[in-house]
């Protein structure tokens, strides 16, 4: 007989997925308070399912599944962007990235689909294969790499060659 989780250790997946799916939000969405939004709502409903949960281990991606579904129920809605934030935020500040390419690249971003941006942003930000977007978008790998094509293909023309390779390495 397998033990329910408790909530200190739902407080653990949040204290540790956090900072990953807020990143995976706002590069889904594009806009910081919707992200943090997203990413409350997903973990609302990862805890609504807490109690059936039989690995804990394997929370973590159910939330970040949870959350692209939830960000996809979003995007359907043909309402969801009238909502938008009248101040402007201040960007933080990521180690390691140069800040200068982070507007062009997001601006970037912006011109692709919603299902474009968030193939391209599980398949290189997330690091998932074509199968696992494909299962996490609940579409065909064909789907996804389609998707990638076309998306890389706005990318590179907006952004050129020296920053989206012709070779954007292996399809799987």
């Amino acid at each position: 007989m397998t033990r329910s989780p408790t909530d200190d250790e739902f407080a653990e997946l949040v204290a540790a997925t956090w900072g990953s799916l807020y990143r995976t939000a706002y590069l889904i969405l594009g806009d910081h308070g919707l992200a943090e939004d997203l990413v409350q709502t997903a973990l609302a409903r990862t805890y609504a399912s807490w109690r059936r949960v039989r690995d804990v281990g394997a929370a973590p991606a159910y939330a970040r599944t949870t959350l692209v579904n939830t960000a996809a129920e979003w995007i359907r809605k043909r309402s969801w962007r009238r909502e938008l934030p009248t101040e402007t935020l201040t960007e933080p500040q990521v180690e390691g990235a140069d800040p200068s390419l982070r507007p062009t690249v997001v601006a970037a971003l912006d011109l692709l689909a919603p299902r474009q941006r968030a193939v391209v942003v599980l398949r290189y930000y997330e690091d998932l294969s074509v199968a696992e977007a494909a299962r996490v978008l609940g579409c065909s790998e064909g789907t996804v790499k389609s998707q990638t094509h076309d998306a890389l293909k706005v990318l590179r023309s907006h952004l050129g060659d020296s920053v989206v390779p012709l070779s954007s390495g292996s399809t799987s």
